[in-house]
């Protein structure tokens, strides 16, 4: 009998069927013998004697894997759907071109995307009956960095590995600095522009100059390269150009590593960006005994000029290529491969598959709607405290997936508030620790503690302030003439332009007027006064997917600060949370162990959990806002001809979805808070298609709601909020025209306020709550009938 889980329901909010999808029952492995059949000769008995040690190890194998195995001349493309035994199909085949077809171990390259991913591929040759170690160790199973970076060192290459992130940003930072640039652009946007051009097979030279910002990344850039240049560096990207230049340039090395390697393996073919791919066609050529394995439907890196077309046009470029689906999943329930399936179907951009499940189970996915990512968290956390206090699951079991890293906010906070061990496989850093938020954070320290040197120096870069200089000055003077408020001291740096000194005097008083607000309204206000302006100044404000996730970071602090009454209370839980997490922050590794984990859906490629939550499922997070808008995000696809549009962009946020959804093995939770930051949010178009539902509609609405919301500054920071002093309690209802001329689009768009409300049943008054004088007083009466109001919150348009 079909079963969900307390608490929760068998289908998402909204869903009109109540069919719950499920995958077919497949067999997991061949009939016994059935490898054995279709080759004859000494061959055969080779062939057969090699499965049959198979079998003996406990390796059995299903008819399409054997079939894979076989397969061992000319170019052949697996498909391998999500759980369907990829690796173990790879290192059998492997294991086949040594034993039953004589290939030399040296004459194998087997490449993959990690180190962890080449170790497990050496071990598990090397496990296999009839492989000595030896062989195993002879062939070459790498990632294609590391192969690239053998073959550039194997032909006297000397030159170091600027490898270090950190050492990057330094670097371009410093740079920038020398072009009078300081912190007009994020090092690692600068880093995936041109590693974007790079893997394209383009150069530097070739980066556009049709705008001023792209002038001057297109300088911080080629500077970067000529300071590599210099100090004898390359960095990663380097390292491919490097070697594929090498090989257009040495005709005779080419030939050497043609003979050498007879046979070629690319794992996780999805993955393969064209540098990659043209470096592995030209060894492969002529015999193109290449095998490459990947599923479209994890292309999931475009970002990182991954192609879904590798795979979707391989025989157009190979015509004898064979094709070979491998479809029956090994690691997930029915419910879970059934629910991935009717999730990606909706996908027009795909090669036609349907996965089948090898293993049964009863456990339906759950569902829930929370009202808020807080309310998420506290739900979520919850349910794993249960599991683990009755024994039914460790933290291990856990796995806690999101669009995007902001997103992980409030169920971060949930873990360290409990002290449920947990490890964060991004950063590691909290919402309040990011270069984007301190600032805001900072002036609202200074509204507090004016002598918060520590917060000056965070905040003089917003003035266009040298900090060091800038911070200098303060201390000198003040030291001389100490001030309540030492920032006032700016007023005498020398060199300053009248219009300078009068934005450092808004500034100033911009400052002492937060200290009454409640944070929420705190942080609106340095937005609205000068943060969001400061953030999108001049030419950098063309609209990017890094822009929609800066807006996304802010928002998502304003929502955070909407639970508390003042800004003391809330730097005070700020600090708390950042206390706590470096004390857990010092524990962390690599190896999750008995720790929930927390990662986004990308990082969760190719990993599989006994249990996974899947939050954040609305519309606006899944499918993200940066895809809803593609046709007029400038960075959609950097370094291509054209730019990603709406329909390639929101096929790529489905492939999310069904990369989180068949990422569990056992259950599977999704959960689509009713508000994100502040605002409605659909359940994702992709849980109600999956269960039949036609979503055109709401597609055309949220399309046209996030083109209108781009034609012009966002309102919601650069326009007045003007919900008056009283409204109806239907928020709703103003719903279809702008309160400043705007698109009813951008009207409809709504934001969670505190408010007084009236308690009398035929009143429908209520008042916004700005000031923390306010939001501390006990009662209320009503302007309009005078009877008791009561604190709450309302969703209001923007």
């Amino acid at each position: 009998m079909e079963k969900s889980t307390s608490g929760f329901e068998n289908k998402p909010f909204g869903a009109s069927s109540a069919r719950v999808p499920r995958a077919e029952i497949a067999k997991a492995h061949a009939e016994r013998g059935h490898s054995t059949k279709g080759v004859g000769g000494q061959q055969g008995e080779l062939d057969a004697a090699y499965f049959h040690r198979l079998e003996q190890s406990g390796i059995r194998l299903n008819a399409a894997q054997i079939a894979a195995v076989r397969c061992t001349e000319g170019p052949l493309l697996t498909l391998a759907g999500a759980g369907s035994g990829k690796t173990s199909t790879l290192v059998c085949r492997t294991g086949y071109l040594l034993d039953v077809r004589g290939v030399e171990p040296s004459g194998i390259l087997l490449l993959t995307f990690s180190s962890k991913a080449a170790a497990e591929m050496r071990e598990r040759i090397a496990g296999l009956p009839g492989i000595s170690e030896y062989d195993a160790g002879r062939i070459q199973a790498r990632t294609f960095h590391s192969f690239c970076l053998w073959l550039l060192f194997s032909q006297g290459m000397q030159k170091e590995i600027f490898g270090d992130t950190r050492r990057q940003h330094i670097q371009l930072q410093q740079i920038m600095r020398e072009l009078s640039l300081q912190d007009a652009y994020p090092p690692e946007n600068l880093l995936a522009l041109l590693s974007s051009y790079k893997v394209n097979l383009m150069k530097a030279e070739q980066l556009p100059e049709s705008s001023e910002a792209d002038r001057q990344m297109k300088r911080i850039l080629l500077r970067y390269e000529s300071w590599k240049q210099e100090h004898d560096r390359i960095d990663f990207d380097d390292v491919l150009t490097n070697a594929h230049a090498l090989l257009k340039e040495r005709p005779d090395l080419l030939e050497r590593l043609r003979r050498r390697f007879s046979h070629l393996m690319i794992d996780e073919f999805q993955d393969t960006n064209l540098l990659q791919y043209e470096v592995v066609k030209m060894i492969a050529a002529p015999r193109n005994n290449l095998m490459v394995v990947g599923d479209d439907d994890q292309t999931i890196y475009s970002f990182n000029g991954a192609r879904s077309e590798f795979i979707l046009e391989f025989e157009k470029l190979y015509p004898k290529a064979r094709v070979i689906t491998l479809d029956i999943n090994y690691r997930s329930v029915p419910s879970i491969v059934g629910l991935g399936n009717e999730v990606i179907r909706h996908n027009k951009m795909r090669r036609d598959k349907t996965l089948r499940a090898a293993h049964n189970g009863a456990v339906l996915p759950a569902y829930m709607r929370p009202d808020s990512a807080d309310d998420e968290a506290g739900q979520v956390i919850a349910f794993i405290q249960r599991e683990v206090n009755a024994g039914r699951r460790e933290y291990g079991d856990f796995a806690i997936l999101y669009r995007s890293s902001s997103t992980n906010r409030a169920v971060l906070e949930q873990l360290v508030m409990k002290d449920i061990p947990h490890i964060d496989y991004g950063d590691g850093r909290l919402l309040y620790e990011h270069w984007l938020v301190k600032p805001v954070l900072d002036h609202m320290r200074l509204s507090i503690n004016r002598r918060d040197f520590d917060a000056m120096a965070s905040v003089l870069p917003t003035l266009y302030i040298a900090r060091d200089k800038g911070l200098t000055h303060i201390q000198t003077t003040d030291a001389a003439r100490p001030k309540k408020g030492p920032l006032v001291h700016l007023l005498t740096l020398p060199g300053l332009k009248d219009f300078q000194l009068e934005k450092i005097r808004q500034r100033l008083e911009m400052i002492r007027s937060l200290k009454g607000l409640v944070p929420a309204a705190a942080i609106t206000q340095i937005r609205k006064s000068f943060y969001d302006a400061y953030i999108q100044a001049g030419e950098h404000s063309e609209q990017t997917s890094h822009r929609e996730m800066l807006k996304e970071m802010l928002d998502e602090l304003e929502t955070s600060a909407g639970r508390f009454d003042s800004i003391v209370s809330f730097l005070a839980f700020v600090d708390d949370m950042l206390l706590r997490n470096q004390q857990t922050a010092a524990a962390k590794s690599q190896a999750q162990g008995n720790r929930v984990a927390l990662m986004t859906i990308h990082k969760s490629k190719g990993l599989e959990f006994p249990a996974v939550f899947l939050i954040g499922a609305s519309e606006g997070t899944l499918p993200h806002s940066s895809a809803l808008g593609a046709d007029s995000l400038r960075d959609t696809r950097v370094g291509l001809e054209g730019e990603a549009s709406y329909t390639e962009a929101l096929e790529e946020e489905r492939r999310l979805a069904y990369v989180a959804v068949t990422r569990a093995k056992e259950q599977l939770f999704v959960s689509s808070p009713a508000l994100q930051r502040g605002k409605k949010a659909a359940v994702s178009r992709f849980l109600l298609s999956a269960f039949g539902q036609d979503t055109t509609a709401s597609d055309a609405a949220a399309r046209a709601e996030h083109g209108n919301r781009r034609s012009g500054p966002d309102p919601t920071r650069f326009g007045k909020v003007r919900t008056g002093r009283y409204g109806s309690s239907n928020a709703s209802s103003n719903a279809g025209s702008s309160p400043s001329g705007g698109s009813a689009a951008a009207a409809g768009r709504t934001q969670s306020v505190p408010v007084w409300m009236c308690t009398a049943g035929s009143c429908v008054a209520w008042t916004r709550i700005m000031h923390s004088k306010d939001m501390a007083a006990a009662h209320k009466p009503c302007p309009l009938c005078g009877s008791a109001m009561k604190k709450g919150r309302k969703d209001v348009p923007v």
